[in-house]
């Protein structure tokens, strides 16, 4: 009797017999603030489970960071370096990666989610990084612990590979020579902006210019061959290689090269008159012989200023048989024109006998032009066909070449000149704004500006005396003559990045009062003026302030929170940041928050 009666006791307290039975859910008190709770594996109630336990066990609240002070790129691993801004979300990512404990382990049960991931202000001199993470993890089984805290971050300066190379001397790998055997560096000018928009120069530890063309230095033989596979797609090149020994390991079986790559470009440039081939004009549509060099890419494109008919000279074609220019685009070669009057003219067909097409046949026009010399001396006049003389209207001043006067390095083409069976006058292209009307000062009232590159002299070019001012001028000749050749080539302005000027807004006025029925679509507009770049603008006087009192010279002032909120990250901002604690209370979490994507 006495067994039964405590058999039936013990089954009666059992919590889970009573749970099953439909009876009354027994609770325990919990055993550090006595709060009635369900029995639990830790007899703990949740609020006092939280304060008792540390959710961020095992997760590093200090770590370093590298950045290279030349560059300001990052430090990845395994010698790999990346750039990031301020507050963005790749600099984010890299700072995660070097938290500890925040993957889980191998032979680990415990589950580690990150919730939240916000960036915390801190002085722009200090050299630390802040982030308040937000994790959750499970402490015992269905109970889930939320809290945040903060890991800092202190920023080492560490020079990169390739800053370090390019402090020693000898230190690069492989070279690239780019020659062209003219005597102008029109071409370069506009390597130079296909390079800057392209980007293709990263890696490069310098370049040097010399009289003939431009020396690339590289660290590694891949990154000299991605640069020649970029100046292959733009201009028409033929490349020799070379490599000599430095040193060798015979036990490893190992050796050091250096590569020298010559790149050589072909001696054809923009506006050059050429005299074709019999062979070549006809395997490029019968076209004229006389024709003049449209632009230049990774093949040669030429047009016919008679009747507008166009050509493709492929770049193989070029090099099996090379050929000169019978004049080239100097200053010195072309002649100033005034247009005194047009009429329009209609092909019906051209030399290859084809049908030509309306947009060409439109553009064809009888140009009556007089020497801008000649004006008020005498009244000798010039009746010619012109591929651009759509563009013309009476007043306008274009570049020519004056065929009575010039001498041909042809010998075929000087006999078809001297018999009189070739135009008396090829019209090159129209002058605009300033340079048009013959002012002193119109290249510094252009409305746009271009970039460059950092380049140093060669050793070839490291003059003195009359002949170092000589090619100081000649630079400047040949900078001016083809920031004109982009100014009337609307084709060619669209291959590189044009930056508005600091008289863009008075150009801007002038441009409103033009003529509405203006046909000239090569002339540069506004539009086409990228915003995101003024240069040699001055900063604000509050900017100026404010870097001087930072202390820190060169200081760029970006608004807090700016390239964050871009990303969409949170960003604390500095009078928050004094009130963010190193390490909140961990609190109950109903739930397993989504996941932080970096």
């Amino acid at each position: 009797m006495e067994m039964t009666q405590s058999n039936h006791m013990s089954f009666a307290t059992d919590p889970l017999h009573s749970s099953k039975t439909g009876g009354t859910a027994v609770t325990i008190l919990c055993c550090i603030c006595a709060t009635p709770i369900a029995p639990n594996p830790s007899n703990t109630c949740p609020s006092c489970l939280a304060s008792q336990s540390d959710v961020t066990r095992g997760i590093s609240t200090e770590a370093t960071l590298h950045q290279c002070r030349g560059c300001s790129r990052w430090h990845q691993d395994a010698g790999k370096w990346i750039g990031c801004e301020l507050e963005s979300r790749e600099l984010m990512a890299l700072c995660l990666t070097n938290v500890s404990g925040l993957k889980k382990r191998k032979g680990e049960n415990d589950r580690v989610r990150l919730v939240d991931a916000a960036w915390v202000w801190t002085e722009p001199h200090s050299m630390r990084l802040k982030i308040r993470l937000t994790i959750q993890r499970e402490v015992l089984s269905g109970t889930i612990l939320q809290q945040s805290f903060v890991v800092e971050f202190i920023v080492r300066n560490q020079q990169c590979i390739e800053c370090q190379a390019a402090f020693r001397t000898g230190a690069w790998k492989s070279l690239v020579q780019v020659r062209q055997r003219v005597n102008h560096k029109r071409t370069f000018l506009y390597l130079e902006q296909l390079i800057l928009k392209h980007g293709a120069h990263r890696g490069c530890l310098s370049i040097e210019t010399f009289k003939d063309g431009m020396d690339f230095y590289f660290p590694d033989k891949g990154k000299a061959s991605r640069f020649m596979s970029f100046l292959e797609d733009v201009v028409p090149i033929k490349v020799k290689s070379s490599k000599k020994l430095i040193g060798t390991d015979d036990k490893s079986n190992v050796s050091n090269y250096k590569y020298t790559n010559l790149v050589e470009i072909a001696g054809l440039c923009k506006d050059d008159l050429l005299f074709l081939p019999k062979k070549l004009a006809r395997s490029i549509g019968n076209i004229n012989r006389l024709v003049l060099v449209k632009n230049i890419s990774n093949v040669i494109n030429v047009i016919d200023p008679l009747t507008g008919q166009t050509g493709i000279i492929e770049s193989d074609v070029y090099w099996r048989d090379p050929f000169r220019p019978v004049i080239t685009a100097a200053r010195t070669r072309l002649t100033r024109y005034v247009v005194l009057g047009k009429d329009p003219v209609f092909l019906e067909r051209n030399n290859s006998k084809k049908t030509v097409g309306k947009k060409q046949r439109s553009k064809l026009a009888s140009i009556t032009a007089a020497r801008e010399s000649d004006l008020g001396t005498n009244n000798s006049q010039i009746e010619e066909r012109s591929h651009i003389g759509y563009l013309m209207k009476s007043g306008d001043v274009c570049l020519g070449y004056d065929m009575k006067d010039c001498q041909l390095v042809d010998d075929e083409a000087e006999d078809l000149r001297t018999a009189g069976k070739m135009p008396d006058v090829i019209i090159v292209r129209k002058l605009y704004g300033g340079v048009a009307a013959g002012e002193a000062d119109a290249a510094r009232k252009r409305m746009f500006k271009l970039q460059k590159l950092d380049i140093k002299k060669g050793e070839e070019n490291e003059t003195r005396g009359k002949k170092a001012r000589k090619d100081v001028e000649m630079e400047k000749v040949d900078e001016e003559d083809f920031l004109q050749e982009l100014e009337a080539d609307k084709e060619m302005r669209t291959r590189v990045n044009v930056f508005k000027s600091e008289v863009v807004a008075t150009k801007a006025e002038d441009n409103g009062d033009d003529d509405a029925e203006d046909e000239d679509d090569q002339k540069i507009s506004l539009d086409e003026l990228l915003d995101n770049l003024i240069l040699d603008s001055k900063p604000d006087e509050d900017d100026e302030m404010a870097a001087e009192d930072s202390g820190i010279p060169g200081l760029m002032l970006v608004r807090e929170g700016e390239r964050a909120a871009r990303d969409n990250i949170t960003y604390i901002g500095r009078d928050e940041a004094l009130n963010v604690k190193a390490r909140d209370t961990a609190v109950v979490s109903s739930e397993w928050g989504k996941e932080f994507e970096s």
